[in-house]
């Protein structure tokens, strides 16, 4: 019998919600056979901003016990989810940061050849969630890495809409990450590890 899939969730969340899908990500992956390593990035902003929203507070406490992402995780995986709230339609800049630290590893083709995909939330409807998996997904091209999107390969996937990956609008807390947002990355963990599975076989 073959090793697991190595699948590293890699996020930031400031209030919560990315931190929530990225828990369902990493328990359909774990459904899936795959060996997970559910990691957050560095919190980067200042102790002023955090304390003005108390949801971003609650949520730095109650994810403190996730170890913090390395390179080493990357290089250990057969594929990466990358998680990040939007940032005017931009990746939040604590992830970009920890993507920027990896010169070394994609200098020495260690980030290459591996399966990468991504998710995000917004605040509002149409609030950049497109653009900001598109902005992502530079990263994977430089690293010579395998784009695996959701796609439309699951009928649920035209309840949802979005092909680039999951995606959730919580209207400033108002909407809890739900059914459907959960449905969604199912999918696009189960897709993950498959291809990856698929990838890593064909290899051997």
């Amino acid at each position: 019998m073959s090793a697991p899939v190595r699948l590293a969730v890699v996020y930031y969340s400031a209030t919560g919600v990315v931190a929530e899908i990225a828990n369902t990500l990493t328990s359909e992956a774990e459904a899936a056979g795959a060996e997970v390593r559910l990691r957050r990035v560095a919190e980067l902003a200042p102790d002023a901003a955090i304390d003005a929203n108390p949801a971003w507070r609650a949520n730095l406490e109650a994810t403190r016990q996730i170890a913090e992402a390395t390179p080493e995780d990357l290089v250990w995986a057969d594929a990466v989810v990358f998680g990040t709230p939007t940032r005017y339609g931009n990746v939040a800049a604590q992830l970009k940061q920890f993507i920027d630290s990896l010169g070394p590893q994609w200098q020495q083709g260690l980030l290459a050849d591996k399966v990468y995909s991504g998710f995000t939330s917004t605040s509002t409807k149409h609030g950049g969630q497109e653009s900001t998996l598109l902005a992502l997904y530079n990263s994977v091209h430089h690293f010579g890495g395998i784009l695996v999107t959701p796609g439309y390969t699951d009928a649920s996937k035209f309840a949802d809409g979005n092909p680039y990956g999951t995606a959730h609008v919580d209207g400033q807390g108002q909407f809890k990450v739900d059914t459907e947002t959960r449905q969604a990355a199912s999918v696009q963990a189960r897709r993950v590890v498959t291809i990856a599975r698929a990838l890593r076989e064909g290899r051997t």
